[in-house]
């Protein structure tokens, strides 16, 4: 009977260390028989110490999450932001970091689930690609990959390099181009959202959560500017002067240059060992005057902010048509030049950064509704520091709008390997002597180029200033040639 009992008893015992086992996750040992029935209550009290040895087991590996190459040469970025602490629980998508490279800022996401259980880096840290941004606990089945998803920040938005742009009219084609997880689409459906309209800020264009998010976003929220009464024709008087704020200071500081300042060094530095000349001349804009009153309330009804650069730009692309060797990217040595089929024109953008240029793809394909719709993007993602690296590379010519800050002139420096730039200043109203001889005020805007003196001359820039103020002189004349 004692035998009995005593059997009985180690197998309650057995039985109910394997549902604390499977309940706990812990791995159990017997290290000693039970003697006596009395000693499962205690088992039952939580004395399990007595007659088991209980230790932590790992419930996954852990395994370094890697800062993956993000395209453009990078080989190192300075953390921004952490969205994670040690100990978070993260899936796949979930924002893990914010890193600012020479080139954008990036957000880095997840690939899979997991626990983070190793920050290996302070904010304002350098961390190298090939490097651990962290140490995450996954599943022992889901470690195939340790390299992080990169989104470009506009957010928001990731490497890859940009796609050939998409008709105004999303097709059946486009939309089957879009890449995206099951997931996303699943997102995407839910919603009722077409995923071909989404703009993809993935790797290759490819469409993650947070875009089909955004993208909900701007369905619900009205644009501001559609709300607004259309203003009057802008006064063309220099922009007041800001009341900068003084600060005195009390000993010497040391500054670190970083995010787009360091940008500005290395592209400079290349800048400042290309022969460059200039070459200035000064439009007149009464006609471009007269045409903003005329399409202002049409802008406004797209709820869009009209200026003159759209149209500039425009122009800009159209002359280049006509002067392919300026649309063009050198060789480090000037071996060599290739002439781009697309017109990604870059627009220099000042922030509290510093200098950055992100450009507009294939301005030659795109109205010049849609050259403002995109101008403004991109102008809004540089205040917030959120341009992708799509955003800033593979431009072909640059430009400078110092009129914006009231400038009259001023003498551009290259963008390397671009082989020219433009400048424009603010407009004035000037005396000008007509054709005819009479004197009369005039709108006046002064523009000035650099170019590569290796491998573009003067003459030909003298031409194609020529063939750009032909068009901003004579709107009519480009609407006519624009195909």
């Amino acid at each position: 009977m004692q035998c009995w009992r005593r059997a009985s008893t180690l197998g309650i015992v057995l039985r109910h260390a394997r549902l604390y086992k499977s309940s706990r996750n812990v791995s159990l040992k017997v290290i000693g028989a039970v003697p006596r029935a009395r000693n499962v209550n205690r088992l039952f009290g939580g004395h399990l110490v007595n007659y088991f040895h209980s230790s932590t087991a790992a419930s996954g590996k852990i395994i370094p999450f890697i800062l993956s190459d993000i395209g453009e040469g990078i080989a190192e970025v300075q953390v921004k932001e952490w969205f994670v602490k040690e100990g978070d629980t993260v899936v796949q998508f979930d924002n893990i970091c914010e890193v600012q490279s020479d080139k954008a800022s990036v957000v880095i996401t997840s690939r899979y689930d997991g626990i983070i259980r190793k920050i290996n880096y302070e904010v304002d840290d350098i961390a190298k690609v090939g490097n651990a941004l962290v140490d995450i606990e996954v599943e022992e089945e889901d470690d195939t990959n340790t390299t992080g998803e990169v989104v470009d920040s506009d957010g928001k938005v990731g490497g890859g390099a940009q796609p050939s742009p998409p008709s105004a009219t999303p097709t059946a084609s486009t939309a089957a181009k879009k890449q995206a997880t099951p997931a996303v689409r699943r997102i995407a459906s839910e919603h009722n959202v077409d995923i071909s309209e989404v703009v993809g800020t993935g790797k290759d264009g490819r469409v993650l959560k947070e875009d089909v998010l955004r993208h909900l976003e701007l369905m619900k929220a009205p644009h501001p500017a559609a709300m607004e009464t259309p203003t009057a024709p802008p006064t063309t008087a220099a922009p007041p002067t800001p009341i900068a704020k003084v600060t005195i200071l009390t000993e010497d500081r040391v500054i670190a240059i970083k995010g787009y300042k360091r940008i500005m060094v290395k592209t400079m530095t290349r800048s400042g060992e290309i022969p460059q000349f200039g070459y200035c001349d000064e439009i007149n804009m009464d006609a471009m005057v007269r045409l903003r009153q005329q399409v202002i309330d049409d802008f406004s009804q797209r709820g869009l902010k009209f200026t003159y650069m759209p149209l500039l730009i425009k122009a800009l692309s159209h002359a280049l048509s006509s002067y392919p060797m300026l649309n063009a990217v050198a060789a480090a040595d000037a071996s060599s030049t290739t002439y781009k089929a697309s017109h990604n024109i870059g627009v220099a953008v000042a922030t509290p950064d510093g200098l950055v240029v992100p450009n507009i793809k294939s301005v030659q394909v795109k109205s010049v509704m849609e050259v403002s719709d995109e101008l403004n993007r991109l102008t809004d993602l540089a205040h917030q520091g959120r341009l992708g690296p799509s955003d800033l590379s593979e431009g072909t010519f640059s430009l400078s709008n110092i009129g914006a800050v009231g400038g009259t002139y001023t003498r551009p420096i290259l963008l390397p390997p671009e082989v020219a730039i433009g400048a424009f200043g603010k407009i004035q109203i000037l005396p000008r002597y007509t054709e005819d001889g009479d004197l009369r005020p005039t709108h006046v805007k002064h523009v000035s180029w650099s170019a590569d003196h290796r491998l573009i001359d003067g003459a030909t820039m003298a031409r194609f200033s020529n063939l750009w103020r032909s068009f901003v002189e004579n709107p009519a004349r480009l609407m006519l040639e624009l195909k």
